[in-house]
């Protein structure tokens, strides 16, 4: 009966590597294999970990629109009041 792999195991497994190994487990897990499935959401878990730490890199900084005062709830972001004078 194998072992459901740790994080520090599944550390020296490359991207492509580890991804056919989760489809195969799936795979077996989807056949009725019990053991399967906690091997295979190990590494899918594993998956989805490195996926998100990639795309954090990736993300740019962005500071976002200014805030607007609460009073003002009406109007879009950009918009000034027509009737005021300047």
């Amino acid at each position: 009966m194998p072992a459901v792999p740790t994080p520090s195991q599944l550390s020296h497994i490359d991207d492509d590597e580890l991804a056919r190994l989760a489809s195969s487990w799936r795979a077996l897990a989807g056949r009725g294999d019990r053991e399967a499935f906690g091997i295979a959401h190990a590494l899918e878990v594993e998956q989805r970990r490195r996926t998100r730490v990639s795309q954090l890199q990736q993300l740019p900084e962005d500071p976002g629109p200014a805030p607007r005062p609460w009073w003002k709830f009406w109007q879009p972001a950009g918009e000034r009041n027509p009737t005021s004078a300047s």
